[in-house]
């Protein structure tokens, strides 16, 4: 029997530095979720998953201090952006702490149910929120699709290694 060479490292205890340095490793796709409150509010969310198709059923992770959460908390109905490549300002804005989110640089209306939609995304959504189920310091929301539009142009934003990029050929 010959021994195999290992070829992972040693394992490091598992630690929230270890987990985000793990994750920056995985690419995923950008998108913007967003609620109609006093005044509207959204964030960007690397999270979001395709639950089922029967019901259309989608989910996303937000952290209990975001400041959207508040909203989000109660919120009956959600927008879902998935952002073109082009949109690398609006995902920093709507990530960034603090900004002003829809101001006069951003370019969004009322949609179904009255939550923000953002204009020029590649596609979206407007979901029924269904469960709020803790996970940590976060919360997984699942919701039903109940109007959306595939119709926007463009290759998809991605974030990987902590930045915002595009899909190379």
């Amino acid at each position: 029997m010959t021994a195999t060479p290992d070829l992972a490292p040693a394992p490091t205890v598992a630690t929230p530095e270890l987990f985000r340095s793990v994750f920056r490793r995985h690419a995923a796709g950008v998108a913007v979720i967003t609620a109609a409150g006093d005044r509207p509010v959204g964030f960007t969310a690397t999270s979001l998953t395709s639950v089922a198709a029967e019901p259309p059923l989608i989910s996303f992770g937000i952290g209990t201090s975001s400041s959207s959460w508040p909203v989000l908390s109660g919120a009956a109905y959600v927008g879902v952006h998935i952002l073109g490549e082009h949109q690398q300002e609006l995902a920093a804005t709507f990530a960034r702490s603090g900004a002003d989110r829809f101001g006069p640089s951003t370019d969004w209306s009322s949609g179904p149910e009255g939550v923000p939609l953002l204009a020029d995304v590649s596609a979206w959504l407007v979901c029924r929120v269904v469960s709020r189920v803790p996970a940590g310091d976060h919360r997984v929301v699942i919701a039903e699709a109940v109007a959306g539009s595939p119709s926007g142009a463009g290759r998809p934003l991605v974030y990987h290694q902590g930045r915002f990029t595009a899909l190379r050929d």
